[in-house]
């Protein structure tokens, strides 16, 4: 699956031939088509490996200690670690619009799952007292935008739009706000 992802990021989609994909990942060709059936399927399986629903789902039930501030930092540094090390996927995704398209549907599973999670904690802190009445799947979408949109301006080589030194930076100042805004 990293044959995929490295080759269409370097050379895109119809640059790039499954007998190339075959070689660098060190299978013949007829086993790549044997087990994902063509191209595009093998590109939507590598897609879902290397982004980020299961891993955050993990860190959901593992790592939150229901401390607002803290949570939200744990939350928002995963993301960007996991978002930048999968930078070719999401380059990809911007790259082959109309080949993403064709699965688009089940790339939209991460985010969906990501805002389910932020929903139901958000929830689970009000019934807890540490969070003020708020609608939380407003704030669930907030907290993501406000992450993604960090994370899309350095993608494209923008940190300056972020005014700060540094994504830690970002993200413990937004948390703050964040964190004030919603503590009761």
């Amino acid at each position: 699956m990293k044959a995929i992802i490295d080759l269409v990021a370097e050379q895109g989609y119809n640059g790039v031939s499954t007998k190339e994909i075959a070689a660098s990942a060190g299978v013949n060709e007829v086993t790549l088509f044997r087990h994902f059936g063509s191209k595009l399927n093998l590109l939507e399986k590598a897609f879902h490996h290397y982004h980020y629903a299961e891993a955050m789902e993990k860190l959901f039930q593992q790592k939150l200690a229901y401390s607002l501030r803290d949570d939200l930092l744990t939350i928002s540094s995963r993301y960007h670690e996991l978002m930048n090390r999968n930078r070719k996927v999401m380059q990809i995704a911007f790259k082959e619009k109309p080949i993403i398209q064709q699965f688009r549907e089940s790339t939209h599973k991460h985010p969906q799952k990501l805002q389910e999670l932020l929903i139901d904690y958000f929830n689970e802190m009000k019934r807890r007292g540490k969070l003020a009445d708020c609608n939380s799947e407003l704030q669930a979408k907030a907290f993501m935008w406000m992450n993604h949109g960090a994370f899309m301006s350095l993608l494209q080589g923008d940190s300056s739009s972020l005014g700060l030194s540094s994504v830690d930076e970002f993200i413990d100042e937004s948390v703050n706000t964040f964190t004030r805004a919603l503590t009761p």
